[in-house]
């Protein structure tokens, strides 16, 4: 899959309101481009694909915005939005917040936020200059997942 196809997939994809197979989504991945933590920074409004992983829905419902980068150690992984519509970083339910670094996923170095407090990586690749795919990954997960996948939207 060359990268236009993997663009157009990934946008059907996206649009999709019924579950999405991981393996399209894996096939998508491949396509893409890696990025550089420089890449990634600044604010990110996220959403999410429906694989069936454990997961699916559960930050939306805790009032999930997306994530923000001020630099490679101030990585806000739970950006999320107050009843006041105020936006604020969830520590508690992200067990602190994270920094960003270069990791090797499936062969490829790519931008990769670490958790502070819990051992999770989300792993970045570019769809295009204002889109990134990301890859969640965590300790006793197998090198085929399961994975929970989303993407991110520069505000």
């Amino acid at each position: 899959m060359d990268i236009d196809e993997a663009r157009t997939l990934f946008s059907a994809l996206r649009a999709k309101e019924s579950a999405v197979p991981a393996e399209e989504l894996d096939a998508v991945w491949t396509a893409l481009p890696t990025v550089l933590v420089d890449d990634v920074l600044g604010e990110w409004k996220g959403g999410e694909f429906d694989t069936g992983h454990p997961l699916n829905g559960m930050l939306q419902k805790a009032g999930w915005y997306g994530k923000t980068f001020h630099s490679a150690g101030d990585a806000k992984p739970l950006m999320m939005r107050g009843e006041d519509g105020r936006l604020y970083s969830d520590t508690e339910l992200g067990k602190g917040e994270a920094s960003l670094w270069m990791v090797e996923f499936r062969g490829e170095s790519t931008a990769t936020m670490v958790y502070d407090g819990q051992p999770v990586l989300d792993h970045f690749k570019a769809v295009d200059g204002r889109t990134l795919m990301g890859v969640m990954n965590r300790k006793g997960t197998g090198p085929d997942g399961p994975f929970y996948y989303f993407f991110l939207d520069r505000v």
